[in-house]
């Protein structure tokens, strides 16, 4: 069996027997085209793309597909690996106390509902999470959304008796303009081997001027289909220590942060058991970009870094408001004969 990521130009394709799910990034305004598989829409602004059609970014992987729906959550799986979509309207779910914020309640149910869908499908190891919110650095009911929703999480975390630091996953969560709190995640039965930055504090371990709770996501995390090691590097910024470097440049901000993409690579590598070691040149790489004016000095300035691989960038705003640039990677490698 193997797992298998790809981008095209969107054609719904979900004939094939091998889709587990995936993302359309684009122009998919006023809803996204229908498609069969789970499908989570990026509602961000494709840069250097306008208006060509919406990219289709699919997951796939070998051995017979299920599909179900499960308290909103569309899902596909195989024998060993799990991936799906949930969206829900912010208010949708009931306050668990009279302080719990509309965001806080629908990111606290949706991610309870999560871990409910794992343990049913006995795949429980939670690998990889993409989280879309809208208007991520507002502030409402005394406090910005971001640290809204990580109290929402966090909260759903200890309800599963879930870790929330250390064995955690990657993930990223980025600031869109409008529509509902919208999770997808790719799971599987074998626990994940997290990892963390040396030029980073642990995100699970922020102090208090970060909110009240702390994100639950590590800086990456190796993980391990049969026969094979995906490295998923979460959403990485020009962060050093817990701190924002280079505010408004944001040149600088995109070197900062392949400078850390260099050093998550590295970390994996010590812990890796794949056939060949992983580069940034051989992986796929998303940058998120505040700024759609920015778009040609991010490209200009990460392609050479990172050795030319592909890129897709999108407009969309990230979890601090003084960051300018956030980039998230991937990649998978055959695992060597046992």
């Amino acid at each position: 069996m193997s797992l298998r990521h790809d981008t095209r130009t969107s054609t719904d394709d979900s004939a094939r027997g091998d889709t587990l799910g995936g993302t359309l990034i684009g122009n998919i305004r006023p809803a996204p085209p229908t498609v069969a598989w789970p499908c989570q829409p990026l509602r961000a602004r494709l840069l250097g793309g306008e208006g060509a059609a919406p990219l289709q970014e699919c997951w796939r992987a070998d051995g017979a597909v299920q599909e179900g729906r499960s308290q909103g959550i569309h899902w596909r799986r195989t024998a060993h690996l799990l991936f799906g979509v949930i969206e829900l309207d912010e208010g949708s779910a009931a306050p668990a106390r009279a302080d719990e914020t509309p965001l806080q309640a629908t990111s606290r149910v949706l991610y309870e509902r999560l871990f409910d869908l794992l343990r049913a499908q006995r795949l429980p190891q939670l690998w990889r999470v993409w989280n879309y919110l809208a208007r991520i650095n507002d502030e409402s009911h005394g406090l910005e959304r971001y640290r809204q929703f990580n109290l929402g999480r966090h909260a759903a975390f200890v309800q599963a008796q879930r870790e929330t630091g250390g064995q955690v996953p990657a993930a990223c969560a980025i600031g869109v303009e409008s529509g509902p709190l919208s999770v997808a995640f790719l799971a599987g039965g074998t626990p994940l081997v997290p990892l963390e930055n040396p030029r980073q504090v642990s995100a699970w371990r922020y102090p208090a001027q970060y909110g009240p709770r702390a994100p639950t996501f590590s800086r990456a995390a190796l993980a391990h289909p049969p026969g094979q090691e995906a490295l998923f590097i979460s959403g990485t910024a020009s962060i050093v220590g817990h701190e924002t470097l280079h505010a408004g440049d944001v040149a600088a901000q995109c070197r900062e942060t392949v400078r850390n993409l260099d050093a998550m690579v590295e970390q994996a590598n010590r812990a890796a058991r794949s056939a060949r070691p992983f580069a940034l040149a051989g992986l796929s790489h998303r940058a998120y970009v505040r700024h759609a004016a920015d778009a040609d000095t991010v490209r200009r300035t990460l392609q050479p870094l990172l050795g030319g691989a592909p890129l897709v960038c999108v407009q969309a705003d990230i979890c601090r408001a003084d960051l300018l640039v956030e980039v998230e990677s991937q990649g998978i490698q055959p695992l060597p004969p046992a």
